[in-house]
């Protein structure tokens, strides 16, 4: 039998920028408990976003970039009498932002260079709807598209 689930922790918003967005990011790039060299890497990052685009608020950049990487759909593989059937499924809100921040930060990190720069240009190129999270973002939704025929066995 199955234990209760965990409940959802509150995120506390950032110091600089008040945002709660802003935490999650630099909890998810935060490696061995390192919180301030994660800090340091988005502060700089949006630091230099706001240097390349002066006239745009680097929050609004970030939050314009995750609603365009965020998915709406996704496919789960669900076993059916001896058959794997991937079907699509749709994806709760608090998933979808983890996901866009996910995809975000580990494409930044495959790209070459310092991670300050490297996630400033990805957080740009998902602003301007271009890049790798948000071509991730649309083959996830091809392959939810390419599996409707099997969402009656959604449950």
């Amino acid at each position: 039998m199955r234990r209760r689930r965990a409940e959802k922790r509150d995120v506390i918003p950032d110091v600089k920028y008040g945002s709660e967005l802003v935490t999650r990011m630099i909890n998810f790039i935060m490696e061995r408990g390192k919180r301030s060299v994660a800090q340091k890497i988005v502060y700089d990052a949006m630091e230099t976003i706001g240097q390349n685009r002066s006239d745009e608020d680097p929050l609004e950049i970030l939050l314009q970039a995750v609603e365009n990487v965020k998915p709406q759909l996704e496919v789960k593989s669900r076993r059916v009498g001896g058959a794997t059937y991937q079907v699509p499924v749709e994806i709760n809100p608090e998933r979808q932002v983890s996901l866009a921040l996910r995809w975000l930060i580990n494409f930044a990190k495959g790209r070459k260079g310092a991670m300050k720069d490297t996630l400033a240009s990805e957080l740009l190129d998902a602003y301007d709807n271009t890049g790798s999270a948000v071509k991730k973002r649309d083959d996830t939704h091809k392959m939810a598209a390419a599996n409707r025929a099997f969402a009656h066995y959604r449950w």
